[in-house]
């Protein structure tokens, strides 16, 4: 469980489309003067597997060879430093920070849909999405598609959609027996050992992982221990027909290093005054999955089934106060797709169904809240697309979904069942205005729904209400596989914004007045010779109230910008290099809704770096995290209080061997 300002209005989006526009104005002028294209990579479009350029318009991807060479040692941190995703501070001292797609600061996580081989993740109560469980070594790609996206993926999903795809054998053709062994050491007493393998013979195919990773933490109190396993079996009868097995385990012990008050903070950062609080983490999935293409048709779908079992102990009055939750959640969802093409036009037809069943059971001294969701939607999405010179997409899209709810609390006198309806919609397109120079837009409705957590601990008798909200983006990207940059100017209205507000009483969660997010964001990159690779990322969020008696006041927890920056050095020797910078900028208090506070979480910057050298089989490498040294917090909920400090300069030593 996750426990002002000047006013702005409309017109803050004429300097932003200032800043686009002179952004790309060099970058336009360089891509027009070259022939370059997309290779012919694959990605996920509508939930089915589709080629670079049918892929989902202004998503970011995010390979393998990229993660590898940033040195990102879990899936998070490759999403933070690649991606240039903002991410927050843990505060259990595992490696899962509160990932945030367009500024939803606290609540980020509950606006962010996170999906692996087209299962979600999502949990239906206030907890990061644990992505750390996955093998970083068996990722063939992430992909992130920024801004509301209900149609395809159901409630949560205002910030944006994040795909985890994982590599399998067979893949690309992939033939015979390939896999690695990794072990990293590092200060902090950091550990990690890693092995992968993938087999393929015929239509069969067979991969596995395991991982060991410990560390003592750079706070008193904050040692993390994770092991993990997973494996696969899949066989492929023909083009674009497979079927498959999946199961996966890991097994987490953190302890609990608490939060400090800026005094505390400023004398010790490393501190903990919670020395005696720990917790476990435990999860098992299964997923079995199918395609088939008969003609004009590709069917797929698939079953899953998590168990996770998560267990508290904090230490007060002189004794423990022990929680257990044990959670499992059902997902079936099974697809269509048709596709055709009718002279210039290719038409392709989407519609599915997504059956989730969540259910929990509470074990503690102050709550025996058992709760269960059952969740039933049915989608339907078409796009146009027509061939060039213009290479024009248009594509609309809907989506309806119940939720039948039921939460019974002895100890808090609740007995409660609920159901609720919603709807999304979409309507987006794209055209190239001239070689290498794409427009598009997007426009739609997208929702959440309050989760087991936020229902039991609410401001009013009534059940909160759902969280709607109308988004727009604008953008435009040019350049070719050398070169490219993307510029989007986004904006989120939304009602009934479900939030923690700790002025109310001794804090609960509620619904928001009129809340609005709205900015800019830009990607690129470029290869500056044969060599070197530049790419960055950045994004600027206003994020208020719209209306009521906080109206014009920032929202809390949300950096106004965040800049990321990479350069790479892969000269094709043996030698590689790989450096990133983040600059995070300063942000309110999580308790300040009233922008009262006269102090403000700084802004801070980070700088990381990674070097290898490669012989045959094996590489060697030396990283580096936050190399200055820098001393910074991204989490702090109450004014000069509450702060969760991030860790210190870290140095790593890597051995690989791959065959």
């Amino acid at each position: 469980m996750n426990l002002v300002a000047v006013p702005r209005s409309a017109p803050a989006f004429k300097p932003l489309a200032l800043a686009c526009t002179l952004s790309l104005s060099v970058c336009c002028a360089q891509a027009l003067a070259q022939d370059t294209t997309l290779p012919s990579i694959v990605v996920t479009g509508a939930r089915f597997p589709v080629e670079t350029r049918l892929a989902p318009i202004g998503a970011t991807v995010i390979t393998a060879d990229e993660i590898r060479r940033a040195g990102a040692t879990d899936v998070n941190e490759a999403i933070r430093k690649v991606g240039g995703v903002y991410g927050r501070q843990s505060l259990d001292a595992s490696p899962d920070f509160a990932l945030d797609l367009r500024g939803f600061g606290s609540n980020s996580a509950q606006n962010l849909v996170v999906m692996v081989d087209g299962v979600r993740l999502n949990e239906n109560e206030l907890a990061n999405t644990v992505l750390s469980s996955i093998p970083v070594d068996s990722v063939e790609r992430i992909e992130i598609t920024r801004g509301g996206s209900s149609v395809l993926y159901g409630e949560g999903a205002t910030g944006g959609v994040i795909h985890i795809v994982t590599r399998r054998a067979g893949m690309d053709g992939e033939g015979g027996t390939h896999g690695s062994v990794f072990a990293e050491a590092g200060r902090f007493d950091h550990r990690d050992l890693r092995a992968t393998i993938r087999h393929g013979a015929g239509p069969w195919s067979f991969d596995a992982a395991v991982a060991d990773r410990s560390t003592d933490g750079y706070r008193a109190n904050s040692a993390f221990d994770q092991s993990t396993a997973s494996a696969g079996l899949q066989y492929a009868w023909a083009p674009g027909s497979r079927a498959g097995l999946r199961v996966e385990r890991a097994r987490s012990d953190s302890r609990f290093p608490g939060s400090l008050t800026k005094a505390q903070y400023a004398l010790d950062p490393r501190a903990s005054f919670t020395k005696l609080d720990f917790g476990t983490l435990d999860t098992d999935r299964v997923n079995a999955f199918a395609e088939q293409r008969v003609g004009a048709f590709d069917l797929a779908a698939e079953l899953s089934h998590r168990k996770r079992e998560l267990e508290a102990n904090y230490f007060f009055g002189g004794a423990y106060s022990r929680s257990t939750y044990d959670t499992e959640q059902t997902q079936f969802s099974p697809r269509l797709r048709h596709s055709a093409t009718v002279g210039a036009q290719r038409n392709e037809l989407v519609a599915g169904v997504d059956l989730i069943r969540w259910e929990r059971a509470v074990r503690s001294v102050f709550s025996a809240g058992d709760a269960r969701q059952d969740s039933k939607a049915v989608y339907l999405r078409d796009e146009l697309l027509w061939h060039a010179p213009h290479n024009a997409r248009l594509a609309a899209g809907v989506r309806h979904e119940k939720f039948d709810k039921d939460y019974v609390d002895p100890l808090a006198f609740m007995d409660e069942s609920r159901s609720q309806s919603l709807n999304a919609w979409s309507l987006e397109g794209s055209i190239d205005v001239a070689p290498q120079v794409s427009l598009f837009a997007k426009a739609g409705r997208s929702y959440r729904i309050p989760n087991a957590d936020e229902n039991s601990l609410r401001s009013s008798v009534d059940a909160l209400r759902p969280q709607t909200s109308r988004d727009l983006e604008l953008g435009v990207s040019a350049g070719g596989k050398e070169r490219q940059v993307t510029a989007r100017l986004f904006r989120h209205r939304l009602r009934n914004e479900i939030f923690y507000d700790p002025t109310i009483g001794w804090g609960a969660n509620t619904n928001l007045d009129p809340t609005r997010r709205q900015g800019v964001e830009v990607e690129g990159r470029a290869a500056l010779g044969a060599a070197w690779r530049l790419t960055g990322q950045w994004q600027r969020v206003d994020a208020e109230f719209t209306a009521g008696p906080n109206a014009g006041r920032e929202m809390v927890l949300v950096p106004k910008n965040v800049v990321t920056a990479r350069l790479a050095w892969v000269p094709g020797s043996s030698h590689s290099a790989d450096i990133g910078v983040q600059w995070v900028d300063k942000q309110r208090f999580g308790s300040d809704f009233s922008n009262g506070c006269n102090a403000r979480i700084p802004s801070y910057t980070t700088v990381d770096a990674r070097y290898a050298y490669r012989l045959g089989a094996w590489e060697a490498a030396l990283s580096g995290l936050n190399l200055l040294d820098r001393g910074y917090y991204s989490n702090a909920f109450g004014c000069r209080s509450g702060i969760y400090p991030s860790d210190g300069r870290q140095l790593k030593l890597s051995l690989r061997y791959a065959f």
